[in-house]
């Protein structure tokens, strides 16, 4: 099993692969099969899956690290494996005999899409599954699929917790089961291949359900289970953004040795406005990082000490992940403009990369009003912890 601390590296290895395919991905929107081999050679969707099960259950550090790597090169092949590695954290939750189904053979990869939507009708020995489910990255890479869905009884009534909350449960199933609709025509993110699938009255036993991030079903004693995947995914996809903006940053640079923009006699290189806008963007990526990598290295070690991830700390991770997805989204865009003409022309390093960007800005983990939910807990008032 490759080391921890192998990971990063073994990401900057694979970039000349992820790049030769990066054509062919955006095209055909979706990873291609000799990049999807490359990536399971590398071990790289078994990221955060428990080494009781052959993975390399990293810590939270070293994950945001590979994502940011693998941005570099591609924002897309980045996306399906943050994606599909927080997917596989809801093994630490399962029956290990159905884990083992499920993650066992080497090439196993669970994808899924946003929820709670459809409903599960609880009946003898499991549920019967029926619904849409959007946003699937990594669908097209995935042996297994997962839904979330509230459980409801023979009667259609929804089922509550003591406080009134709707019972939720993640249901897993190969993806034979489900019927699959191409849907994935976007401006960004093209080869994630996020299409939608549906079931209709699909039987799945009850030992492949799970309540995902709730420590009283967790069966697996990693200091990683003790994070709930939402922290995973918004820590990784906020190393996403910075990868793309620290991509940009490079591309900036290499142009302006060259570039004399028209009406003026010095280039780029030259230019008093360039140096110090580059300064600038250099310093608030590496402040962006350092943030969130000094927050997850500092809760790790806590966490390590007490074996639970308190409200305070997931809101410490979500602060430090909405900051820097918005400096990667603002700092990117400023590099985009600093090329000027360059940068509008398919094939160039800047415009894949600005439209991944934005596109990357505009999903869940990046919504500014998470910051909302942070001031909420710093004035002492509860956050919504379904966003933290």
């Amino acid at each position: 099993m490759t080391a921890a601390s192998d990971y990063v590296a073994c990401a900057r290895k694979l970039a000349p692969t992820i790049a030769v395919h990066a054509d062919r991905a955006e095209a055909e929107r979706r990873l291609p099969a000799p990049l999807t081999d490359a990536l399971h050679e590398a071990g790289l969707f078994r990221m955060l899956l428990p080494r009781s099960l052959g993975g390399a259950e990293l810590d939270p550090p070293t994950f945001v690290q590979v994502m940011e790597e693998i941005a570099r090169t591609d924002a897309s092949t980045a996306w399906v494996l943050g994606q599909t590695a927080g997917c596989s954290m809801i093994a630490a939750y399962l029956e290990h005999d159905a884990a083992a189904r499920v993650f066992g053979p080497p090439r196993a990869v669970l994808a899924w899409g946003a929820g709670p939507q459809g409903r599960a009708v609880a009946v003898d020995g499991g549920y019967r599954l029926t619904g849409t489910w959007s946003f699937a990255s990594g669908l097209h890479q995935a042996t297994w699929l997962g839904a979330h869905a509230p459980i409801v009884g023979a009667d259609g009534a929804p089922q509550q917790h003591p406080d009134g909350a709707p019972v939720v449960r993640t249901l897993l199933f190969p993806i034979a089961a489900a019927t699959v609709t191409d849907v994935w025509h976007v401006m960004g993110l093209r080869a994630t291949g996020s299409d939608t699938y549906a079931v209709k009255d699909l039987f799945v036993p009850r030992a492949y359900a799970a309540a995902r991030d709730d420590a009283a079903e967790r069966r697996e004693v990693g200091p990683l289970y003790c994070f709930p995947s939402g922290s995973l995914y918004a820590s990784g996809f906020a190393c996403v953004a910075l990868g793309i903006a620290r991509a940009l940053f490079d591309a900036v640079v290499a142009l302006a040795t060259d570039k004399t923009p028209r009406g003026s006699r010095r280039t780029l290189r030259e230019s008093a406005v360039t140096q110090s806008m580059l300064a600038q963007a250099d310093a608030r990526l590496n402040a962006a990082r350092a943030y969130v990598l000094a927050t997850l290295h500092d809760i790790l070690a806590e966490v390590g000490r007490s074996g639970t991830l308190t409200l305070a700390q997931r809101v410490r991770i979500r602060q430090a992940a909405s900051h820097a997805s918005r400096e990667g989204r603002e700092v990117g865009t400023l590099l985009y403009h600093a090329a000027g003409a360059h940068a509008i022309f398919a094939g160039a390093p800047w415009e894949r990369r600005m439209r991944d960007l934005h596109s990357v800005s505009q999903q869940l983990q990046a919504r500014d009003d998470h910051f909302e939910n942070v001031g909420r807990f710093l004035l002492g008032l509860d956050p919504d912890p379904t966003f933290l």
